[in-house]
C-alpha cells in the first residue's frame, strides 16, 4: 500500500487532500483511482487509511477510514552527525540510517574531512533530503527525517550540551568501553524509572574517513560525549553510524 506524507493543512472535515507533486505520483506513476486505499502520514502525531473519494485536475480528496498514532517510528530520538565522506557515501549514510530509525541527519565538517564547501553545498543537502524522504515512504515510517545544512564540528558542541540526554561518539582509540556499556551506565546515572523512551534524546557522532583529530575528541568530551567502540575492528564511516544506532535501537527499543 503506498504510503504519502502531507501537511496538518491538508486535513479538513474527516477529508484529506494530496497535491501537487505527490499528487502526480499518486495518478500519472502510481496509477491509483477512485476507491482505492492509501495510508497518509501527518509526519507529527498520526497516520490514516484514506479511500481515494474524488481525482480532479491538481488534487485527489481521499475519505478517512481510519486514524492512529504512529505505530512505525521508534520511541528513542536519535539524531546523527555524521563527518562529511566523499564522494556518494554520504547517500548510503543517509538511506540506510533513516531506514534504522535516525530522526534527524546532520552533515558536519570537521579536520580530516576531505569534501571542501564550495558555497553550493546547499544543493548536496537537497538531494540527501530527497533520498531521506524516498528511504522513510519505502519503509513506512511515520515521519521524514530532517537533512540539515553542514556545519562545522565546533558549531555543534552547544546543541549537544543542551539539547541531548545523551550523546555517544563511536571512537577507534577507546578499547574497553562499549555502546552497551554507555546505555547501562546512563539507565543507572538518571535510575532508569525516572525517564521515558519517548522523552530520550540520543546524538550519535561519526567522524569522516580519516577518523577524528584528537583536539575534537577533547572538544566532544568536554561537551558530554561518551566515547565508546564498536568492536576489535575499525569500522568505515558509511558503516559506524548504522551499527551504532542499530545498537542504540536494540538496547533500547528491543
Amino acid at each position: 500500500m503506498a504510503k504519502f506524507f502531507v501537511d496538518e493543512s491538508a486535513i479538513s472535515g474527516g477529508y484529506i487532500y494530496i497535491e501537487d507533486g505527490d499528487f502526480k505520483h499518486l495518478t500519472k506513476v502510481l496509477r491509483h483511482r477512485i476507491g482505492d486505499v492509501i495510508e497518509v502520514s501527518d509526519s507529527q502525531v498520526w497516520e490514516y487509511k484514506g479511500e481515494i473519494a474524488e481525482i480532479s485536475s491538481d488534487y485527489a480528496k481521499l475519505k478517512i477510514l481510519d486514524k492512529q498514532k504512529f505505530a512505525t517510528e521508534p520511541k528513542v530520538k536519535v539524531t546523527l552527525y555524521q563527518g562529511i565522506p566523499k564522494a556518494s557515501k554520504m547517500e548510503l549514510i543517509i538511506q540506510k540510517n533513516v531506514e534504522i530509525g535516525a530522526v534527524r541527519v546532520v552533515p558536519v565538517f570537521m579536520d580530516r574531512t576531505i569534501v571542501v564547501e564550495k558555497g553550493n553545498f546547499h544543493k548536496k543537502v537537497d538531494r540527501w533530503q530527497k533520498i531521506s524522504d524516498e528511504a522513510a515512504k519505502q519503509c513506512k515510517r511515520g515521519i521524514l527525517p530532517k537533512i540539515e545544512n553542514s556545519c562545522t564540528l565546533k558549531e555543534i558542541l552547544p546543541e549537544l550540551k543542551k539539547d541531548y540526554d545523551l550523546v555517544l561518539c563511536p571512537y577507534e582509540n577507546e578499547e574497553d568501553k562499549t555502546i552497551k556499556d554507555c546505555l547501562k551506565e546512563f539507565k543507572e546515572e538518571v535510575k532508569a524509572d525516572s525517564f521515558t523512551l519517548e522523552e530520550l534524546r540520543v546524538a550519535v557522532i561519526i567522524g569522516p574517513e580519516g577518523g577524528f583529530d584528537e583536539k575534537e575528541i577533547d572538544f566532544l568530551v568536554e561537551a558530554g560525549a561518551r566515547l565508546a567502540t564498536l568492536g576489535k575492528t575499525t569500522l568505515r564511516t558509511e558503516t559506524a553510524g548504522m551499527v551504532a544506532i542499530s545498537m542504540v535501537m536494540y538496547e533500547m527499543e528491543l
